[in-house]
């Protein structure tokens, strides 16, 4: 039985909230907010490859004289079945509360320890198989439109000050129960690798973290691959390179988001809308590739 402590604050939402995002659809058209998956395509670096491989083809099924119904069939029936191996953080992708960990007694969201909670097939407790529906309202905050740019320099920070100018140039404000996209640009640049390394890693700083959990966010999500700007601007006394995700994931239950494609809502000029998201629930993972919709 999946606890409060397991789900984070997206938890308690009440059903009205539910309703009320319903109400967001006007026109029945949806955007995708995820980039096709290929093998070969860019990752973080710490991530294994993503890769699909062929398990069982007509071809193959003929020359070796497998039988998968039985004695081969004057129809010529034939299949075909792959193995998908890579990481749950592959593309468009949902970070588990059991995801990341801080201190020497490696924990995470609401009181997961590696010591206690980590077996050698994932984490019992806060991992994906946990994932809730997310069926909300939507805010995208285009911070490189609001800069008049194409694309958010290298290591370049979005702060509290700057969310709320956004907001304001949008003519949107943020509230319980949403989930905050934020674009950088870095995904219009996909997947050319040397474009998108000459500007790792735009994103939103610790002080933008704050304004999210102020406004009672419940996930949020950007378009690189680290969701915050790195390197870190404020890593604080302990040198934490990842301040934004120990304070909204591990610390708060703040569902993060990584690597979704924002440019077609950017475009559209689009900032509000029903966001609709269904991780893949998976015993032992630490994330969820997603493929989500804004229904406008």
């Amino acid at each position: 039985m999946t606890t409060m402590s397991e789900i984070g604050p997206v938890g308690g939402m009440p059903a009205e909230q539910l309703v009320r995002a319903a109400g967001l659809v006007r026109e029945g058209r949806m955007v995708s907010l995820a980039a096709t998956r290929y093998p070969g395509m860019p990752l973080f670096p710490g991530h294994p490859p993503f890769q699909v491989l062929n398990y069982r083809t007509p071809r193959g099924i003929r020359v070796t004289g497998a039988e998968p119904w039985g004695p081969i069939n004057d129809a010529g029936l034939g299949y075909m079945a792959e193995y998908v191996m890579a990481t749950s953080h592959s593309g468009a992708h949902m970070d588990a509360l059991a995801h990341m960990t801080v201190d020497d007694d490696m924990h995470w969201y609401g009181g997961g320890t590696a010591d206690e909670h980590l077996t050698d097939f994932g984490p019992t407790y806060g991992d994906a198989s946990h994932l809730p529906p997310f069926f909300t309202r939507g805010v995208l905050l285009d911070a490189p439109g609001y800069r008049g740019i194409d694309c958010l320099p290298r290591g370049a920070a979005i702060d509290a000050a700057e969310c709320d100018a956004i907001c304001a140039a949008q003519g949107v404000e943020v509230r319980p129960w949403d989930v905050v996209v934020i674009r950088t640009g870095y995904m219009g640049l996909w997947p050319d690798v040397e474009a998108m390394a000459a500007h790792k890693t735009p994103g939103p700083d610790i002080s933008a973290a704050r304004w999210l959990l102020e406004r009672g966010a419940v996930a949020t999500g950007t378009d690189t691959e680290t969701y915050e700007v790195q390197p870190a601007p404020d890593p604080g006394p302990t040198g934490n390179p990842q301040p934004v995700h120990t304070l909204l994931l591990i610390e708060n239950g703040i569902y993060l988001m990584e690597s979704l494609d924002l440019e077609e809502l950017a475009r559209q000029r689009i900032y509000e809308f029903l966001f609709v998201a269904l991780p893949v629930k998976i015993r032992g993972a630490t994330g969820s590739m997603v493929d989500p919709v804004a229904v406008i």
